[in-house]
């Protein structure tokens, strides 16, 4: 059942052992504080304060966020009042609710969901230029 460690390391936590990490805070629970996890987080309770999750963040129907999230992935079915930054792929159930800016890499927004603020995804795109607009009379084809 226990196996030791034969590399004479100990002490020192694999990798894989953090992917496979599910934390929760289960529904009437709540956290007041910043709160960072190097595995996968489910939230049915509710934290005041700010949420940052190394892989998926998963935010419940009864759940709730009051601060900045960023997180690598996440399913928000709760509420937050806060800015998200997800790096790669942000769904929003139709029963979620957002009051921040969302900064993500894809997004999936069900029917129903909402959310107040602005969006951008993959923000290095590069802003697109126009040549600017000259008015005047327009005579023989050559603007004034």
């Amino acid at each position: 059942m226990f196996s030791s460690n034969q590399s004479g390391k100990q002490g020192k936590k694999e990798p894989a052992a953090v992917n496979n990490l599910l934390n929760i805070i289960g529904p009437g629970t709540k956290l007041k504080g910043d709160l960072v996890s190097e595995g996968d987080f489910r939230v049915d309770g509710i934290i005041e304060g700010h949420v940052t999750v190394k892989q998926r963040l998963v935010l419940g129907e009864g759940g709730s966020i009051t601060g900045d999230i960023d997180a690598r992935d996440a399913t928000i079915a709760g509420y937050i009042k806060g800015n998200l930054t997800v790096s790669e792929t942000l769904v929003l159930k139709s029963n979620s609710k957002i009051d921040g800016d969302i900064a993500t890499g894809k997004i999936i927004i069900e029917s129903g969901a909402s959310f107040n603020g602005r969006c951008s995804m993959n923000a290095h795109i590069t802003q697109v230029t126009t040549k600017p607009v000259t008015h005047g009379s327009e005579e023989n084809g050559q603007p004034s």
